[in-house]
């Protein structure tokens, strides 16, 4: 489990350097183009280890033919997250995507869809969305609620020197 756990955490940083670096790319060429240019480097990275650790069981496929084409959704992931992570920001762009990963994971675990083993629905998990929803929220929102705080404390006391 520990090693889980360290491999989750690494991947998690590698998601965010990968996003900063894709959207760093993005601002030079489209967002096709880049793309483009990060699923083929992946296949080739991929292709090359894959050879090294596992020779020719690489291309043994034993899913089921539909889930051979995941790497076309991978079309949409670098797409969008490049783009979010332009438009919002890294910090931004990935809280919401990681809120929406543990909230379709756990629709789809709930579903039993995919070929996911059913997992019962609780209320606990329901409310573990809801409150790491609240904090990306609150982190969302934070600065500028602290902005807004300031400006109006600033604002008290320049009415209240005018007055006086």
């Amino acid at each position: 489990m520990a090693i889980g756990i360290l491999l989750a955490l690494l991947g998690g940083a590698f998601v965010c350097l990968q996003n900063t670096f894709n959207a760093n790319v993005k601002k030079q060429v489209s967002v096709w183009s880049t793309t483009a240019l990060v699923l083929l480097l992946g296949f080739v990275a991929s292709l090359a280890a894959g050879l090294a650790f596992e020779g020719s069981s690489l291309f043994e496929f034993q899913a089921q033919p539909w889930f051979w084409f995941s790497g076309i959704l991978g079309v949409g992931v670098v797409a969008c997250v490049t783009q979010g992570v332009q438009l919002l920001g890294p910090s931004r762009a990935i809280s919401l995507i990681m809120v929406s990963q543990i909230f379709f994971g756990l629709m789809w675990d709930t579903l039993g869809w995919f070929g996911l083993e059913k997992v019962p629905f609780t209320w606990q998990s329901l409310l573990g969305v809801l409150l790491i929803s609240g904090g990306v929220l609150l982190f969302q929102l934070g600065p500028n609620l602290e902005q807004r705080y300031a400006l109006k404390r600033k604002s008290v006391r320049t009415d209240s020197s005018v007055k006086g």
